[in-house]
């Protein structure tokens, strides 16, 4: 077995700062830490328990089946936060037959992001 320290997601976006200013403005994700200098420096995000680097830039758009899943206490609550920032939503919060409440946003270049809710009633809160 691999005995995995750390992971993090790496993207590279078309548009470095484009993505910069939606993850780290308009998501609001904190910095861990920055690398390099000039408008292709890495970014790396917190991003729960793991983390989201953004490094080098890309001349095509991540492949379609790239999501990311964030969990967060209050679904509706980061809803009306993130219209008020100007963020795009592909699908409001519903709930969905599995029990959790998601809404669906897109970062600059389509990687769709799923905002989580787990209800205080789902097995995800629950050990067997």
């Amino acid at each position: 077995m691999v005995h995995v320290l750390g992971s993090r997601i790496l993207l590279s976006p078309v548009d470095p700062q484009r993505s910069r200013d939606f993850y780290g403005g308009a998501l609001g994700l904190a910095v861990y830490r920055e690398f390099g200098t000039g408008p292709e420096r890495g970014t790396v995000y917190f991003l729960g328990g793991g983390f989201l680097e953004l490094s080098g830039r890309s001349g095509t758009p991540p492949s379609p089946g790239l999501r990311l899943w964030l969990q967060v206490a209050d679904v509706q609550e980061a809803h009306e936060e993130l219209r008020e920032r100007g963020v795009e939503i592909l699908r409001p919060p519903c709930k969905e037959p599995w029990g959790l409440v998601e809404m669906w946003i897109a970062d600059p270049d389509g990687v769709r992001i799923a905002v989580v809710e787990v209800p205080e009633d789902h097995p995800l809160r629950h050990r067997p």
